[in-house]
C-alpha cells in the first residue's frame, strides 16, 4: 500500500521531457468542409508527472492522447517520446477509457492479465513467469480494494469496480505512460471521488507518467501536477497551471482556500 509519507514524484523529475508536443496542428475534412481542431499546440510532460488536459468538447484533447499512442497520424508538428518522434504505436503505453470494455468471458484476474498475453516481451515469458505475473495482478487488485474479487466476472461487478479492473489492466505491464480518457465520466459523483484517491494510490505506487483528459476541474486539480487549459477549436493552450498541493492528497484538501483559488483560476481561463 502507499506510504503516507511518500513524496510528490514530480519533485525529482528529469529535465528532459518524456513526452513533447511541438507545433501540433490537426484538420478534419468533413464532407468537403475543413475544420481545424488543433492550432500549433505545444506542451511538455516530464517523466513521472501527472498532467491533465481540460477544455471544451471537441477541442482535440482526445486527439492528443491518440497521437501519443501512435493510433492517430500526426499531420503537422512533432510528438516525441524520450526525444524520438512517435511514428508507430508504442508498446509501453497503458490506456483506460470511459468505458472499461472488459471481456465478459474472462474473470477479473484474467482481464487484468490480458496485456501480458499480448505485449512483448511478456507474451513470450507468460508460461515461465505466470506465477509472478499473477502475483503482480493480485497486488494491483489489492491496492484498488478488489481483493477477493479475482474470480468474479464483469457482470458481477459494479461500474466503479469495472473501472478499477480496467486501470489495473492498463498498468499490469508496467507502462511508462498511462493515458486516461475521461475514465470516470460515466460514474456517479460519490464513486468518482473514491476513484480519484484510488488512482492517486496506483500512480504513486507505479511512478508512471500519466496524461488525463477530463471535463471535471476538481478531478484535474486533485490528481495532477500540471493542468493545461485548452481553448475552443481551433484549439490552443490558454494556461499551464502548476498544482503545488502536497501528496498524497485527500478530499479534505478540496475544501481549502488554496484549492478553490486554483479552481477559480481554471474556470476563469475556460470561460474567457
Amino acid at each position: 500500500m502507499v506510504n503516507s509519507l511518500c513524496p510528490n514524484p514530480s519533485s525529482a523529475l528529469s529535465t528532459t521531457p518524456i513526452l513533447e508536443f511541438k507545433e501540433i496542428s490537426l484538420t478534419y475534412d468533413l464532407k468537403g468542409h475543413c475544420t481545424t481542431v488543433l492550432d500549433r499546440v505545444s506542451l511538455a510532460v516530464e517523466r513521472s508527472q501527472f498532467v491533465a488536459l481540460v477544455g471544451p468538447s471537441g477541442c482535440g484533447k482526445t486527439s492528443l492522447l491518440r497521437m501519443v499512442s501512435g493510433l492517430l497520424p500526426i499531420q503537422q508538428g512533432t510528438v516525441s517520446f524520450d526525444g524520438e518522434p512517435i511514428t508507430k504505436p508504442l508498446r509501453n503505453v497503458g490506456i483506460a477509457f470511459q468505458n472499461p470494455v472488459l471481456l465478459p468471458w474472462r474473470n477479473t484476474l484474467q482481464n487484468v492479465l490480458l496485456p501480458l498475453e499480448i505485449v512483448q516481451p511478456h507474451k513470450s515469458q507468460m508460461r515461465r513467469k505466470r506465477a509472478a505475473y499473477q502475483q503482480s495482478a493480485h497486488d494491483l487488485l489489492q491496492t484498488v480494494g478488489l481483493e477477493g474479487f479475482q474470480h468474479h466476472y464483469p457482470w458481477q461487478l459494479s461500474g466503479g469496480m469495472k473501472q478499477r479492473v480496467s486501470l489495473c489492466r492498463a498498468l499490469i505491464h508496467q507502462p511508462e505512460i498511462l493515458l486516461l480518457d475521461e475514465p470516470f465520466g460515466a460514474l456517479d459523483a460519490f464513486t468518482r471521488e473514491d476513484m480519484w484517491s484510488m488512482l492517486q494510490a496506483l500512480w504513486l505506487r507505479t511512478q508512471c507518467t500519466a496524461l488525463l483528459v477530463t471535463h471535471d476541474l476538481r478531478e484535474a486539480l486533485f490528481l495532477s501536477d500540471v493542468v493545461y487549459v485548452m481553448s475552443a477549436r481551433p484549439s490552443q493552450i490558454l494556461l499551464e497551471l502548476t498544482v503545488n498541493l502536497p501528496r498524497p492528497r485527500t478530499m479534505e484538501m478540496t475544501f481549502t482556500d488554496e484549492f478553490h483559488h486554483l479552481f477559480n483560476e481554471l474556470r476563469r481561463h475556460i470561460h474567457h
